[in-house]
């Protein structure tokens, strides 16, 4: 069984993601299982995790990635958190074939 760090609820995606602040590089890495075996995006920025800027940072990532607009992003739970929820508008079936692709990508 593939892991999959999103739900569809209604017409929006939860995204479980994983931050690593001051990674060296802003990518998403793929998707990892924690102790409780909950599936998280797991992603980094170069921005500090100061003042929000990792969030920000996040936030521009994603919308990059799954080419939906900021403003489209919000955070659910785990802002000072690593492990983080968002919640992303859009086309649930249009963004998570983005996010599969990317995913698919990264793996080995």
């Amino acid at each position: 069984m593939t892991l999959k760090p999103w739900k569809i609820v209604g017409s929006q995606i939860e995204l479980r993601v994983r931050l690593t602040p001051s990674g060296g590089r802003d990518a998403i890495d793929g998707v990892e299982r924690d102790a409780e075996g909950q599936a998280y995006l797991k992603a980094r920025v170069t921005a500090v995790p100061e003042d929000g800027k990792a969030n920000k940072a996040l936030i521009a990532l994603l919308s990059k990635t799954v080419k939906i607009p900021k403003s489209s992003i919000e955070f659910i739970s785990g802002e000072t958190s690593r492990k983080k929820n968002l919640r992303l508008e859009g086309e649930p079936e249009d963004i998570i074939l983005k996010l599969d692709k990317v995913l698919d990508r990264n793996q080995p």
